[in-house]
């Protein structure tokens, strides 16, 4: 079941990077119309989709409104202006917010009633649920509401972003005398979304009750002696960039900390507001809160579908939600006691989320107890000061171990948390660094430094995705650890590059930007479309989660004129367009949509059946080869190589959660057809793991 297709904007060679965007958020919630998933984990597709609107407002439409203001004249390569950008958006994303409450209200609601599980609306209480509620908005709710009266002594609030407000139309004088008629209720981030009736209350199965029902029912208790006519829920989401004047700056870590606060209160770039809201009342918050009407949604239901994830943790019925799996624990070899003992022999691949990420906490916990580390190394990005990750180090520092944190303070809407990780390490003497101004450390590097019969000898982890447990289970990533000699040297370069000052290392194995992973791409890129303007057959395999730089693309172009077979997995934004004679017919892209996110970013070329293959912390895009630290290493093993390979041509057999990008900007979904084995990578590899542990 799905929508009708949207076509996007296009240049004769670029696709627009946010309507791009707003393709791959359209396949999210797409999702949510698959039948073959079970209910909640559909409607978490709904909640995903919602975030992932969130985001893209806060960032690239929030961007996008700034360049308008300030007057940026430079047009994108896709020649797609920032006004006629932003028009495009919005009739986009209407359409898509659209489609999100239809499935919502038509099908997901009425068959989690099917399933016993009911979000009463308050039309729907009994005398007995409203007295309970009454009681728990009294005790739980009402003590912790601030409404704010509007008049001349207290004008139209500033509205914290993405908060959820009520606007109160009221009648009647308060004990003042004053009868301004409006007022504005903030519905407190302390409470939960949700409420369970109990047993007793509730009629029958599990019912849930929106918090923003309970103030909406109770508001007259708020305005005692005052008649409350109606109240309408409304949400304002604001730009959420982080300026920093980096050059200007002493501090990184004091210059985040201030920024955060400002984060709540940038520009606003989009109004939601319920349906049933009056067109005075319309009026008034478009002018009080300065939205343009093409930015207003008016939603058929509750403000802000993310709250129904609540759901995901007060339902327990297993048969709602994707069948649990056991992350599996890589075989060491025989005689190999520890990890270092095994990485001597072998290189080991951990592949996430079918690899548990407990292999890495573990090799960190050897090395902070283990008396022959000297030093260990890690750069750390969207971590969070609570992990056994960050245990590990601090256990490791507090042995007498020589430990350095490279702390990528920018990593966006993890800046807090990250604030909070570079005060726990450094009240423990290790030396925190905040990365190399003007470029974030994107890069997934640890490095342990042993000393073994009188040399040292490094052991290295290397990584797709970032050092968070949580996200390792719900992403698809890749791992190398190794004791190679050379790729160690090269990640310990790398350390010293970001830790003191100079020129540039040479590296001996790894690709790594801002230096050498743009020109290695384009490198490798370019010998295959010798290769097969020789006669010699080429092949160019691409995963990533994002492809947006124009070079890139241009010299894919060639390759694909020269003969090169060019298949791309490009989860998200892709400026690449495929298919057009004459520019890319032996090219195709496809975005792989499923249970798990597509993280992890690999590079596989052909080269004359001799085949080079590189796993790397860098999507191809504009600011990981130019603005970021970011590894891109060879994968030696053959091995492991072989595994990595078949993976890639797995996802591109997938019939069932991939799809084709279209010369004209749209997707088609693929599916199986008439007699055609149904193929789902995501689950053939977790069955492949299973079996093989």
């Amino acid at each position: 079941m799905a929508g009708p297709q949207q076509e996007v904007v296009v240049s004769e060679h670029f696709f627009n990077r946010e309507l791009s965007l707003l393709e791959f958020n359209r396949r999210v919630l797409y999702q949510s119309y698959d039948r073959s998933l079970p209910l909640l984990e559909r409607l978490r597709f709904l909640c995903i989709f919602s975030t992932n609107l969130d985001e893209f407002f806060e960032v690239r439409v929030g961007g996008l409104v700034q360049m308008l203001e300030v007057g940026t004249s430079a047009i994108p390569s896709d020649g797609l202006g920032h006004a006629d950008n932003l028009a495009a958006i919005a009739q986009i994303s209407h359409q898509l917010v659209s489609e999100q409450y239809s499935i919502l209200n038509k099908e997901i609601i009425p068959l989690l009633r099917e399933r016993h599980v009911y979000i009463v609306r308050r039309d729907e209480w009994t005398d007995t649920q409203v007295a309970y509620l009454r009681d728990y908005f009294a005790t739980e709710v009402m003590p912790l509401l601030s409404p704010i009266g509007l008049d001349p002594a207290h004008p139209f609030p500033r509205i914290l972003n993405k908060s959820l407000n009520f606007i109160v139309k009221l009648d009647g004088k308060d004990a003042f005398g004053r009868n301004s008629g409006r007022a504005i209720v903030q519905v407190p981030r302390s409470l939960p979304n949700m409420v369970e009736l109990p047993d007793g209350v509730a009629k029958a199965g599990r019912e849930f009750v929106f918090m923003s029902s309970i103030i909406h029912h109770f508001m007259g208790e708020i305005f005692v002696g005052m008649e409350v006519i109606d109240c309408f829920q409304f949400r304002l989401t604001r730009n959420s960039d982080i300026f920093l004047d980096e050059e200007e700056t002493d501090d990184l870590l004091r210059a985040v900390q201030g920024e955060l606060v400002y984060r709540q209160y940038g520009d606003e770039v989009r109004l939601e507001i319920t349906g049933t809201c009056p067109m005075d009342i319309e009026e008034f918050l478009l002018g009080r809160c300065e939205i343009n009407k093409r930015d207003l949604y008016r939603v058929d239901g509750p403000v802000n579908l993310n709250r129904l994830s609540d759901l995901f943790d007060l339902v327990d019925d297993s048969d709602l939600f994707f069948k649990p799996f056991v992350q599996s624990m890589p075989k060491l070899p025989k005689r190999a006691d520890n990890y270092f003992q095994a990485l001597k022999k072998n290189d080991l691949l951990l592949h996430h989320p079918f690899d548990s990420f407990q292999s890495v906490v573990d090799f960190l916990r050897e090395a902070a107890m283990d008396p022959h580390v000297l030093a260990i190394k890690q750069t750390l990005y969207r971590t969070g000061s609570n992990s056994p990750v960050v245990d590990a180090l601090v256990a490791a520092a507090k042995a007498g171990k020589e430990v350095t944190a490279i702390v990528e303070l920018r990593a966006r809407f993890d800046e807090e948390q990250n604030v909070a990780l570079a005060e726990r390490l450094q009240r423990y003497g290790i030396h925190v660094i905040y990365g190399v101004v003007g470029y974030k450390t994107h890069a997934k590097m640890l490095l342990v430094a042993r000393r073994e019969e009188k040399k040292l000898r490094y052991y290295v982890h290397l990584g797709t995705g970032n050092y968070h447990p949580k996200t390792t289970k719900l992403y698809t990533d890749y791992g190398l650890m190794t004791s190679d000699a050379d790729i160690c040297a090269d990640v310990y370069r790398i350390f010293i590059q970001l830790s003191s000052m100079g020129k540039a290392s040479k590296m001996s194995e790894l690709m790594y930007a801002p230096f050498t992973l743009h020109k290695g791409m384009l490198k490798y890129i370019q010998q295959e479309t010798e290769n097969a303007r020789n006669g010699i057959p080429a092949r160019i395999i691409a995963k990533m989660n994002s492809l947006y730089e124009e070079q890139l693309v241009l010299a894919l172009y060639e390759a694909s004129n020269a003969g090169v077979q060019v298949d791309l997995i490009v989860r998200g934004v892709c400026q690449l367009r495929p298919g057009v004679p004459g520019q890319s017919e032996n090219i195709q892209v496809r975005s792989v949509v499923g249970r798990f996110l597509e993280h992890s970013r690999v590079f596989y070329f052909e080269n004359h059946g001799n085949p080079h293959v590189f796993c790397s912390s860098a999507d191809w895009m504009i600011r990981n080869m130019f603005h970021r630290v970011e590894t891109c290493f060879p994968v030696k093993a053959k091995k492991i190589r072989d595994q990595i390979v078949s993976d890639m041509k797995l996802y591109l057999a997938d019939n069932t959660h991939a799809w084709l990008l279209q010369s004209d900007g749209s997707y088609v979904h693929i599916r199986p057809e008439d007699g055609q084995e149904a193929i789902n990578a995501q689950d053939q590899l977790l069955e492949q793991w299973a079996l093989s542990n």
